[in-house]
């Protein structure tokens, strides 16, 4: 039996390649001899690099970079065929900030930029950028710094390119610009909020980057205030494009600067991986994530493997720590078998302490269910 397994992380328990063993081991406790397949997904995020380093292979590129405060830090990006593979949180997550340093007014997407900067003197033409995991709310125009762009204030000074600096753009001075106009520009996200307003990045996410409501809609202002700047500039209008909101409007500052064009990341990733061919040769498919709620429905790496299963007509199991779905909901995903780790008499603390185990335990449920079904 050919078995294919592709889970996301189970966020605060497991990465995705211990949720793939353990489902794994859980499978072959009751079918020792399967065939099976791993493929532990990410969903354009953090991590997301290496997924994609177990598959696709490509070559390593250390370098120095500006951290999200302009401090030097090492990172590394990915680069095989001219095509390069750089995830923002690498040089912009807010992972690489202490907490008290969380603050979207005073980061950059800077060395975000010197990357891609580096990976276009390399000789890339293709550029896919992951970005998920931003400590920033700079409308991209830190990755623009970093390319030769200068953002003027009102008496033409050069400002730092950061979000409290958003408000005082008067002008845009592309004059030193590296050559990109040959350069394919591909930024992945899992979030389609429009630039600013109240869906838009810095009232969605600026909270958890560490803002204040004060400064919420200060960015938020900034971000409107761009956005006319750019469209003045450029003849663009980036506000609503689905995903202009994502990293602190990252999507709408590549647009304009780079010209690039917004996918899903979970789908982009899928297809980098030639998950469709994975899928079709496959007797059952096995996913899951950490919790089952109406983010998945919206778009999240779960769902993208079970409308891809659906369409093949293949066989599904999900497996997951929780589910926050109403039984309506979760029609969604039949004829789908699905396991959750936290049952009763098992409380969150001790299903995120045990889940390697009880993923284990779930895995074996599932398969064993599936086989005296068929």
């Amino acid at each position: 039996m050919k078995i294919l397994i592709i889970p996301d992380k189970f966020k605060g328990s497991l990465n995705s390649k211990e949720v793939c063993d353990a489902i794994e081991k859980g499978i072959r406790r009751f079918l020792p001899k399967s065939e099976i397949t791993k493929i532990p997904l990410a969903d354009g995020g953090e991590g997301s690099l290496a997924v994609l380093e177990k598959t696709i292979g490509f070559e390593r590129i250390h370098l120095e970079v500006r951290n999200p405060l302009f401090k030097t830090i090492p990172a590394y990006y990915g680069i095989t065929d001219n095509a390069a593979y750089i995830e923002m949180a690498s040089a912009s997550g807010l992972q690489l900030l202490c907490k008290d340093e969380h603050n979207p007014m005073f980061t950059s997407s800077f060395g975000t930029g010197e990357m891609i900067a580096d990976a276009i003197k390399r000789g890339a033409t293709k550029v896919y950028l992951f970005v998920g995991g931003s400590a920033t709310n700079d409308a991209g125009i830190g990755i623009a710094s970093a390319l030769g762009y200068q953002f003027l204030d009102e008496r033409n000074k050069v400002l730092e390119p950061t979000g409290t600096n958003l408000l005082k753009i008067k002008s845009i001075d592309s004059s030193n610009v590296i050559s990109i106009e040959n350069i394919n520009f591909n930024v992945l996200t899992d979030v389609k909020n429009p630039l600013f307003g109240i869906d838009g990045a810095a009232y969605s996410y600026a909270e958890q980057k560490g803002a204040n409501q004060e400064e919420i809609e200060i960015l938020n202002s900034g971000l409107q205030n761009v956005s006319q700047i750019i469209e003045k500039t450029f003849g663009v209008d980036v506000s609503q494009i689905p995903g202009s909101g994502a990293a602190g409007g990252v999507g709408a500052g590549m647009v304009a600067f780079c010209n690039a064009n917004i996918f899903n990341g979970i789908d982009s990733i899928m297809d980098l991986l030639n998950v469709n061919y994975h899928i079709q040769q496959s007797d059952l498919v096995i996913t899951g994530e950490g919790l089952l709620d109406k983010q998945t429905l919206k778009g999240k790496l779960v769902k993208g493997v079970v409308d891809r299963c659906k369409k093949m007509n293949k066989p599904l199991g999900i497996v997951c720590g929780d589910i926050d779905l109403s039984e309506e909901e979760l029609k969604y995903f039949y004829p789908s078998q699905i396991k959750t780790i936290k049952i009763d008499g098992i409380s969150k603390e001790d299903a995120m302490k045990n889940a390697y185990m009880l993923l284990v335990h779930r895995a074996e449920e599932l398969i064993r269910e599936f086989i005296n079904r068929s």
